[in-house]
């Protein structure tokens, strides 16, 4: 069964803090250990371009990010991690996408309409002080997305609309250039919004936030960490008074990383009139018992970044190999920037060639649902799932014969050595024929 690809870009700014850590890392981690999920990690460091001016920024930034999520146990033989500028195709594909981009759904975007009212607001010209970059980072983003045919991208709320943006572009480009007819060049990416990702607060307890510089890092020393979390605003209620749960930044950090368990305790320890100085010391031991091996793991990376940057280019190389270079070769023919001569070679080439077309092949088996596959002489390029019925079965062929092929779709599975690519190209040999013989 085809795997569902989850893409995730990495910001590359800043020094990841126990916020970034429950609200983004642990938990994109966990989910790409889930079976039938295939993982992308990028570190977006062409995109971090658009605000950032300073060079040696953008360079630290993107080692300590990337060094985090593998402290953190991001494992790059078991999901793609690479960087955002060693894959050429993406801005290859940006290009391309940028030419049907509609400008007007550009000027509608959340970040370039703010930085324009702001700009209004102060009297000055609309576009004072935004660089091109701000207006085309949603072309951007989209070529990360649909390079690799993404199936789901998990963002916040306000990164949604750029999703839909990457939906737009996907459908125009398979439109103008969806042929043989109905070839879908692109999936259309969804986003996930995790609604019950934890939001921290950060010591002065409103939400942990750089801009708020309330912030607690999450490879902080050990001593500094303590400190840190010794100053987190309390009321003034003293030990042996019972002490509120709801609202405290000290216990919602605390059951950011308990048990069920040890929340529980807490949650009694509160009721029973904790001294404040007690609950940190808690809050701090229980903190420091996750956080201590990632900070050792953090460092020992951070001192060798030359492994770092091994790690990076093998798998944006790879990752190349797998899926970039041919993706954009054919998204590259698709538009018509081809060998001047391939069409003098097809002509050539369909009078010589005797191999013949992929067949659908519908059956049923012994369970009495009925299937079918898709067959190139001995070589199974698709094979479906059970369907109660042979006209359920025979519909779907019926949809496959017209091109319409998702490489996402549960219904069929994709045989052993087959690309997607080999597919598409068996359907849309197969509606060649078909439109001959009209």
């Amino acid at each position: 069964m085809t795997s569902t690809r989850v893409l995730t870009g990495i910001t590359t700014s800043g020094t990841p803090h126990l916020g970034n850590y429950v609200g983004a890392i642990r938990p994109a981690l966990a989910a790409s250990r889930n079976p039938g999920v295939e993982s992308f990690y990028f570190l977006a460091d062409y995109h971090a371009l658009v605000k950032v001016t300073e060079p040696a920024r953008v360079q630290r930034s993107t080692l300590e990010i990337a060094a985090a999520w593998l402290a953190c146990g991001l494992d790059p033989q078991q999901v793609w991690f690479y960087r955002q500028s060693d894959i050429p195709e993406i801005p290859e594909l940006t290009w391309l996408l940028t030419c049907i981009a509609g400008k007007g759904l550009l000027n509608r975007a959340h970040a370039y309409k703010a930085a324009v009212d702001r700009n209004r607001g102060e009297g000055e010209d609309d576009d004072a002080g935004i660089n091109a970059g701000l207006f085309m980072y949603p072309v951007l983003m989209a070529a990360d997305i649909l390079l690799f045919n993404a199936n789901k991208v998990p963002v916040g709320r306000d990164q949604v609309q750029h999703i839909e943006m990457a939906r737009d572009f996907a459908q125009r480009f398979n439109h103008l250039y969806g042929e043989p007819a109905g070839k879908e060049h692109f999936v259309l990416p969804e986003a996930v919004i995790e609604e019950q990702v934890a939001t921290l607060p950060g010591l002065d307890g409103r939400k942990m936030s750089k801009s708020y510089d309330n912030t607690i890092p999450l490879f902080a020393p050990r001593e500094q960490l303590k400190k840190l979390i010794f100053s987190i605003v309390t009321d003034s209620r003293t030990p042996g008074e019972p002490k509120d749960t709801e609202g405290s930044a000290l216990f919602q950090l605390y059951q950011a990383f308990a048990s069920a368990q040890e929340t529980s305790a807490m949650r009694q320890a509160f009721a029973e009139g904790i001294g404040w100085g007690d609950a940190k010391q808690k809050l701090f031991e229980r903190i420091d018992a996750e956080v201590a091996p990632l900070r050792e793991r953090y460092e020992a990376l951070i001192a060798h970044p030359e492994t770092i940057e091994q790690q990076l280019r093998d798998g944006a190389k790879r990752l190349r190999e797998r899926y970039a270079t041919a993706r954009l070769q054919a998204l590259r023919e698709a538009v018509g920037l081809r060998d001047l001569g391939a069409r003098v070679q097809a002509a050539t080439a369909t009078k010589a060639s005797s191999a013949p077309l992929a067949v659908f092949k519908q059956y049923r088996e012994a369970d009495g649902k009925f299937y079918f596959k898709l067959v190139e002489g001995e070589r199974v390029l698709l094979q479906s799932i059970g369907f109660d019925s042979p006209k359920d079965a025979g519909a779907r062929v019926g949809v496959l014969k017209r091109g319409a092929f998702d490489e996402a779709d549960a219904d069929v599975m994709i045989g052993d050595g087959v690309t997607p690519e080999d597919v598409h190209a068996a359907l849309a040999a197969l509606l060649a024929a078909e439109a001959a013989k009209a």
